[in-house]
């Protein structure tokens, strides 16, 4: 009989925190770790070839189940790879427990072979990192890094467990993480007063974020917004916080640049934040957004959020779906007849204003819609056709590729859709792999570009390894598109002349062989150049058994003749 050591324990306290999935990568330091993981069948191994993939496949996976979830990963090497992707994660809120393993406490002031700070290496992009230092605090640890990753504002986390910890004996029991409930909603005199603010507005705009979806208060949203006649703006988000095709939903604020923004911020008179912080670009406004003299409500679970970077006149610490409901209540009984009618009216102004827009969309892409090279909504007109009406999940980091996608596939429900957030390039494919686990009965795609896909293209022999039935789509216009239209931007900001992309933008030479990858890594795949080629490749990835690559090769701006030796320059 084997002596009981942290080596198992570990492993016997996710199991009884329903952590049955660990993604990672394995290392020498993990040895006695991982081979106690084949003692535990319940415990399924996501093998990944690189760490940033285990991560964005655990991501993933939280994503879809909005749970903690597990990662394993290697020591300094290891949590070095992950760091872009640990990163994605903290930006968006998942719940991952990373656990990294050392050589052990008693090698550390030798400053061995593959020695590093670790929980400093952490630290930047996690919301805790710690190590543990002695056997008997071993699961008190882990509980303790579970319950911060499940709290919100949700986020990884990392803990060190040195080999010499876990060879020694187990003396902790094992016990279920004691989670508490965020359920709490505002004093009715807060709620009456952010009542009284929004029936009051003549052009109230609402702003929100991945908080409403974690909530669970996407109804609770709709009900508020139909009753003020009130835009719907998205900021910082990946998940589906509203329908894509309600009337009164308007997209996301800019991702990029504050001045595209801030004629959306500017519009209302009162601003109603939910779940979200304003606002995240990369190049954001850094003086005021808002209107002068306009009134900005924020309700959030996450304290740090509220009044961030702009001043708010009510923050209230809530849970968003409790506190919406409420709020529509309280609306509802609020509201004059004058001020409801002024209310429907501007809801059908927002409708008709969205239905125009949608139609001069639609009418744009038949103009298109036999042009070669491909457009995207040629492919996503033909591929709705075939998907099945429900149970279908997408994962999305074709970021150029978006608008098409979701104007011909508009997200409906959380946990049906999921945006690419914080920069990190490469969730596609691996993101896909996590919500196919934690949804085998679906459909479920993943879209990326080629410049992105190739951060993580390994992971598509993880699909084969598992043989997930994942269907993965590169948009592929042989190039970083986003960087191209970055730069034309810049180049309008800096008053300076257009001129040739950068050629470090170009992917365009040599070209990027996706489905003989695909076929070496054990993925069948197939290349679609034609529009008459669109309708039977998707034919073929929907009936085919196991994973499938589509190579979609769309318009690009690109110059294989002038990249040479140095690149062109």
């Amino acid at each position: 009989m084997r002596k009981r050591t942290g080596n198992q324990a570990i492993i016997e306290q996710f199991l009884a925190d329903g952590m049955n999935f660990m993604f990672g990568n394995p290392g020498t330091v993990e040895q006695g770790f991982l081979d106690a993981v084949s003692d535990y069948p319940e415990m399924r191994y996501i093998l990944t070839l690189q760490e940033s993939v285990a991560v964005m496949a655990a991501d993933g996976y939280a994503r879809a189940t909005q749970r903690p979830t597990l990662v394993q990963m290697h020591s300094s090497p290891g949590l070095g790879n992950a760091i872009g992707a640990l990163y994605q994660a903290k930006r968006g809120h998942s719940p991952l427990v990373v656990i990294g393993g050392d050589a052990g406490l008693r090698y550390m002031n030798t400053e061995s072979q593959m020695y590093g700070d670790l929980v400093a290496f952490a630290e930047p992009v996690t919301k805790w990192s710690t190590m543990v230092l002695e056997p008997a605090n071993l699961l008190r640890v882990i509980r303790r890094a579970i319950k911060i990753a499940a709290t919100p504002p949700m986020g990884p986390v990392y803990v060190c467990v040195p080999a010499d910890v876990l060879d020694a004996p187990a003396v902790e029991p094992v016990m279920p993480t004691s989670l508490f409930s965020t359920r709490v909603a505002p004093a009715g005199e807060m709620i009456a007063e952010m009542a009284q603010m929004l029936v009051s507005a003549a052009t109230p705009i609402i702003f929100v974020g991945d908080g409403v979806a974690y909530s669970g208060a996407q109804a609770e949203l709709t009900r508020v917004a139909e009753l003020l006649g009130a835009e719907v703006w998205e900021a910082d988000s990946g998940e589906v916080n509203m329908a894509y095709d309600h009337p009164l939903y308007q997209g996301m604020t800019g991702h990029m640049f504050g001045f595209a923004s801030k004629p959306i911020t500017q519009k209302g008179d009162v601003n109603l934040v939910c779940g979200t912080y304003m606002l995240p670009e990369v190049f954001p406004e850094l003086g005021s957004i808002f209107a002068e003299g306009a009134k900005v409500i924020h309700i959030d679970l996450d304290p740090g959020a509220i009044a961030k970077n702009h001043p708010v006149d009510l923050g209230v610490l809530a849970d968003p779906k409790l506190t919406l409901g409420l709020l529509a209540e309280a609306i509802d009984a609020s509201f004059s007849s004058e001020q409801r009618a002024a209310a429907q009216a501007r809801a059908a102004a927002i409708g008709q204003r969205n239905a125009e827009k949608r139609a001069s969309q639609l009418q744009a892409d038949q103009a298109v819609r036999e042009a070669t090279p491909l457009k995207m909504s040629r492919f996503m007109e033909e591929l709705v056709a075939q998907l099945p009406s429900e149970d279908v999940i997408i994962v999305d980091e074709a970021l150029t590729s978006s608008p098409a996608l979701v104007r011909y596939w508009p997200p409906q429900r959380t946990g049906e859709y999921f945006l690419t957030r914080g920069g990190s390039l490469g969730i596609g494919f691996p993101g896909a792999i996590g919500a196919k686990l934690a949804n085998p009965t679906k459909t479920v795609l993943g879209f990326s570009g080629d410049g992105g896909s190739m951060y993580t293209i390994q992971s598509l022999w993880s699909a084969a390894r598992h043989n997930l039935n994942v269907k993965f789509i590169v948009c592929n216009n042989s190039s970083y598109r986003l960087l191209q239209l970055n730069i034309d931007q810049y180049w309008k900001d800096q008053g300076l002349p257009k001129r040739d992309y950068p050629l470090s933008f170009d992917l365009s030479s040599p070209p990027l062989g996706f489905v003989d990858m695909a076929r070496g890594m054990g993925v069948a795949g197939i290349r679609v150049e034609k529009p008459e080629e669109v309708a039977g490749a998707i034919k073929q990835m929907l009936d085919h058994p196991g994973p499938f690559l589509i190579d979609l090769a769309l318009e690009g701006d690109v110059h294989p003749e002038r990249v040479g030796a140095t690149c062109g320059q």
